[in-house]
């Protein structure tokens, strides 16, 4: 029997559902398996005093523990200190853990703490695998590695979490390079690619769609969080240049009224349709609808909406940022870019001239399987558990700013 204790502040919950639900699948997937018992720890950071009372009442309520679509879920709060760079992030959520920890031990004699995400979770799930005498894998997926690792007080937390952990993955091969960049020894780094449920996510009839959402004509998608580094702007710049096409943006963020004034100032807002956050399950009839998935991103680790959108026979157009060169392997698939609007814009042209045929388009999507992600994380974490920990690491020793 492998025991896993899964650390992931990227998890979805009651008040966002969509948070984290790859990290949601991708565990689930380990948990079905035979041999395997898994339980979860999603920490919830607050800040401390009234601003938790005032900003996240809603999180304030979600229970300590409960069955989460199957998985048995603690959700332990600690305190996020705003205004610091998170620099003390990793300590706060490490002595959180510790009596949390030590309660689940009593009865669940983990075998090794598979944290999925690398801060501030990696810092505290190294010392505390050091508490316990157990390995520790730290996955990176993007921002983790590109935020939280290049600036300020947290780069030193990052790096040192990564060259303490027992073992890493990352979501792509460019990430693995990115990391090592960084001073995280290359040898103990694995990629290891997201999956894509390819039964709900698959072509549909796309006029058929396209009439559900009350369009006519070309309709192009951007996925994902209104946040600067997504570049949903050069999106809508490259829209506004190609007439009687229609943006369908999906996601919610702080960006969304700045392009919103964006759309409205170069004359397409009754072109530019703001869908807001949508369920995971409504996805792929939207995705499936869409001509074209367009996502100028600035830095990226491996993005599911590319792979759910390939998977849909929706092509894409993306900037060369993460695994970009990993997903987008075929003409089919779609194109790469420079993050200009003018370059996104003559892309997207091209794809609504000679539309590729969404078989061709699917098959570049067709080795991201949530079966292989879950063999993969198998192999890896029984191995760890198998070799034992690599060396003494003194408690504490990765949070310190």
């Amino acid at each position: 029997m492998l025991r896993v204790l899964t650390l992931s502040t990227l998890f979805p919950d009651a008040t966002r559902p969509n948070f984290g639900i790859f990290v949601e699948r991708q565990t689930a997937g380990l948990a079905a398996r035979d041999g395997v018992e898994v339980r979860v720890v999603a920490p919830i950071g607050l800040p401390p005093g009234p601003l938790a009372l005032i900003q996240h009442a809603d999180k304030r309520s979600l229970p300590e523990r409960e069955a989460w679509r199957g998985l048995d879920v603690y959700r332990p709060r600690f305190t996020s200190i705003p205004g610091v760079g998170g620099r003390w992030h990793a300590r706060q959520l490490q002595h959180a853990l510790e009596p949390l920890f030590d309660a689940i031990r009593r009865d669940f004699a983990f075998d090794v703490i598979d944290a999925s995400f690398f801060f501030p979770d990696g810092p505290a799930a190294v010392a505390l695998g050091a508490r316990y005498g157990v390995p520790v894998s730290i996955k990176a997926r993007g921002a983790d590695i590109h935020h939280w690792g290049t600036g300020g007080p947290t780069a030193a937390q990052v790096v040192a979490a990564g060259q303490a952990a027992d073992g890493v993955l990352a979501v792509s091969g460019a990430m693995r390079a990115d990391m090592m960049a960084l001073g995280i020894p290359g040898e103990r780094i694995r990629v290891h690619h997201t999956g894509v449920d390819l039964d709900r996510f698959r072509p549909v009839d796309r006029v058929g769609g396209k009439a559900e959402l009350g369009i006519a004509g070309p309709l192009v998608l951007s996925l994902g969080a209104l946040i600067p580094r997504k570049g949903q702007d050069l999106v809508v710049r490259a829209v506004a240049t190609l007439p009687d096409v229609t943006l369908a943006i999906v996601g919610e963020g702080a960006e969304r009224a700045r392009l919103t004034a964006l759309a409205e100032k170069l004359g397409v807002g009754h072109r530019v349709r703001f869908l807001g956050s949508v369920a995971h399950d409504s996805l792929p009839a939207i995705i499936g609808a869409a001509d074209v998935m367009a996502l100028a991103s600035t830095s990226e680790g491996l993005a599911n909406a590319w792979v759910e959108s390939l998977a849909c026979g929706t092509p894409i157009v993306i900037t060369d940022a993460g695994g970009a060169r990993e997903v987008v392997t075929t003409r089919d698939a779609g194109r790469i870019v420079p993050s200009h609007p003018v370059s996104i814009a003559a892309a997207i042209g091209e794809l609504l001239v000679h539309p590729p045929e969404p078989a061709a388009v699917r098959a570049a999507a067709l080795p991201f399987t949530w079966a292989a992600n879950t063999a993969a994380l198998h192999d890896h974490l029984s191995g760890l558990v198998a070799r034992g920990r690599r060396r003494t690491i003194r408690s504490g020793q990765a949070s310190r700013g």
